[in-house]
């Protein structure tokens, strides 16, 4: 195995080629005359540090990778960190949990209790509630098509105006206000995942469904049901999955929301695996249909129309039929994965603890 290591600023980038021996666990069935997919290479970013966030820049050909320590604008042809950003540089918290890119190539980072910081060629601006924002604690961006940013929060959503970049905020509207997922479709309507379920807006009016509108799937096995929320109150807490070691179940806790080009909409789940809406009907696949792992913190889709989703024991890749699933024995540096952007020559990065992974042929 090589190994180079490039140090930027205060966070470390070593790139380390996975070779031959880090091979994926397929399921039955799949791409059987194709090449497989395995882990090509890793990015380790710190033994402490996790990588919270993944957002693709293909006109600049930047992967943005947001971390517990800053953010690192990767180049997608080196492969090689050009910047890297901290509080030094501008940024209002080192803790990242979202990147979003609108419209006018602004770069906005979500930060833990650090509120927004907003980037663009040299220059920042950082949001606190004083200036509009729901709350300091923000971890999701997505755009409309008339470029409205909306930016999900522990305490609500913002909607950004983009002609005079005004902040307009919805709590009593969603299902829950801890806000971890949003999604736009192509009506324009947008998702939320929330700790409470998940919510839609038109526009017009708004809409929630919940575990008891078939969310999440049962816990069969019996889970004990976790205390982690902040459901009902406004005290802190941290997302852990586990409790005393334990895995735990929270079905109406989203982590993360896609919606397909077919219309149908994915939500990731604490214990209740992926949920798909079919526009009447929730329908659930967990580990017994062939996913990695029943907490599911982030779903991609490529052009091909393949789902991967990040769980709590690696990744998994779904074509409608068939799984191919990644843990560490095939090359992650850790099974948890919390974010996944897809690179525009095809290949899937996955971050973790410690770094990030890129999956392809």
């Amino acid at each position: 195995m090589t190994r180079t290591t490039v140090a930027i600023a205060i966070l470390g980038w070593t790139l380390g080629f996975a070779g031959g021996d880090a091979r994926a666990q397929p399921a039955a069935g799949g791409d059987t005359g194709a090449k497989p997919y395995r882990v090509l290479d890793s990015f380790e970013v710190g033994e402490r540090v996790y990588v919270r966030a993944l957002t693709a820049e293909p006109a600049r050909g930047t992967m943005w990778v947001g971390t517990s320590t800053g953010v690192h604008e990767v180049d997608l042809a080196t492969l090689k960190p050009r910047n890297t950003f901290t509080r030094k540089q501008g940024l209002a918290n080192e803790y990242v949990f979202a990147v979003g890119i609108d419209r006018k190539g602004y770069k906005w980072f979500g930060t833990n209790a650090g509120g927004v910081s907003r980037y663009r060629d040299g220059e920042w601006k950082t949001f606190f509630p004083m200036h509009g924002l729901a709350d300091y604690w923000v971890y999701s961006f997505a755009s409309q098509k008339d470029g409205t940013l909306w930016i999900g929060t522990w305490a609500g959503v913002n909607a950004v105006d983009p002609k005079n970049g005004k902040f307009r905020t919805y709590v009593k509207e969603l299902v829950n206000e801890w806000v971890y997922g949003i999604a736009v479709d192509a009506q324009d309507r947008v998702w939320f995942g929330t700790e409470g379920g998940v919510s839609m807006f038109d526009g017009k009016t708004w809409r929630s469904w919940t575990h008891k509108d078939g969310l999440g799937e049962a816990n069969g096995d019996g889970l004990p049901f976790s205390a982690n929320t902040g459901l009902g109150t406004r005290s802190r807490h941290d997302l852990t999955t586990m409790t005393q070691g334990s895995a735990t179940y929270n079905p109406n806790y989203v982590f993360a929301v896609h919606v397909a080009p077919t219309g149908d909409v994915w939500a990731g789940t604490w214990g209740g695996g992926v949920s798909r809406y079919d526009g009447s009907r929730w329908r659930n696949l967990t580990t017994r249909d062939g996913l990695a792992g029943n907490i599911v913190y982030s779903i991609v889709q490529g052009t091909d129309g393949v789902l991967w989703f990040g769980t709590d024991k690696g990744v998994s890749r779904y074509d409608g039929k068939a799984w191919q699933n990644f843990g560490k024995s095939a090359g992650l540096l850790d099974d948890h994965v919390y974010a996944l952007a897809l690179a525009p020559a095809g290949e899937v990065w996955a971050g973790t603890r410690r770094g990030v992974a890129r999956i392809g042929r």
